[in-house]
């Protein structure tokens, strides 16, 4: 591989179409202002780079990025691409990754809406995030010990299992299918409506209203925290280990509670059953 180090690029497709190359200490910004830097090229590794351009990783083949830092002026950075390792980096331009595949995220800092659009085969470790509309329409995503900070999170995703995470954030996983979430805290308003075959394993669920609308929804060994107005419409299976305090007519299923303040059933379609102290 060709060894390019402590280089400035600055103009516009400066290294389009490379392959086989390695980036050490090098830097993407100026006063050119130029875009795509690395765009359509394979085989690439970089290493100990600033980036503070726009679009430089479009198209790209086997891509990998380690103790590097895109800055918020690095909009949309790695885009169509596939093959990608980030290691130990920082990713702050908004909508940092959208429409990739096989992808692998570990012991990164990441502060970008719209973060991971339409992308796929994602596996994230040991990183911090922060976003709106995180992961929108993303499946086959494997993500253990993230801490998520943001908003509408999740929406639309498939087939993903997350593991040892902290997740705080507004409307996640809604319309979600096929996710298993484990060992993980979820806080937020209105968790998971719309979602279908949604398997929350020894999780802490924290907010209003949550899990509403639900079809297929498993909770196991569950503690749920300020979570009223609970599984409204839902097609439910529950065990919860504290004391809830409200559930909404649940339409179909059974939830084992240990205590709940309050019971309403005030709709002749509910017809979900809820055992208390089972």
């Amino acid at each position: 591989m060709k060894m390019i180090k402590n280089e400035r690029f600055e103009q516009e497709r400066a290294l389009y179409g490379a392959k086989d190359i390695q980036l050490s200490n090098c830097i993407f910004a100026g006063l050119e202002d130029g875009e795509s830097a690395l765009k359509e090229g394979k085989n690439i590794e970089v290493n100990e780079c600033l980036f503070n351009l726009r679009y430089p990783c479009w198209h790209d083949d086997r891509l990998k990025i380690c103790n590097s830092e895109m800055t918020p002026g690095c909009r949309a950075a790695i885009w169509y691409s596939k093959h990608i390792d980030i290691n130990s980096s920082k990713l702050n331009g908004i909508k940092a990754l959208r429409e990739c595949e096989d992808i692998r995220i570990v012991d990164c800092k990441i502060d970008s809406s719209e973060f991971g659009w339409f992308s796929h085969n994602i596996q994230m470790l040991d990183s911090q995030v922060e976003s709106e509309y995180f992961m929108l329409h993303g499946n086959q995503l494997n993500f253990k010990n993230i801490n998520f900070k943001g908003k509408y999170s999740f929406q639309y995703i498939t087939d993903s299992v997350f593991e040892d995470c902290i997740f705080d954030t507004k409307d996640a996983f809604w319309h979600a299918k096929n996710v298993i979430v484990r060992n993980s805290v979820i806080k937020g308003e209105y968790l998971a409506w719309y979602s279908a075959g949604l398997v929350l394993d020894h999780c802490k669920i924290i907010g209003t209203q949550p899990l509403c609308y639900c079809q297929n929804l498993k909770l196991i060994d569950c503690e749920m925290i300020d979570t009223d107005l609970a599984f409204e419409k839902s097609n439910v299976d529950a065990t919860i280990i504290n004391e809830v305090d409200s559930i909404k007519n649940p339409a179909s299923g059974i939830i084992k509670v240990k205590e709940i303040k309050k019971l309403i059933l005030d709709d002749d379609n509910a017809r979900g059953k809820v055992l208390v102290g089972a």
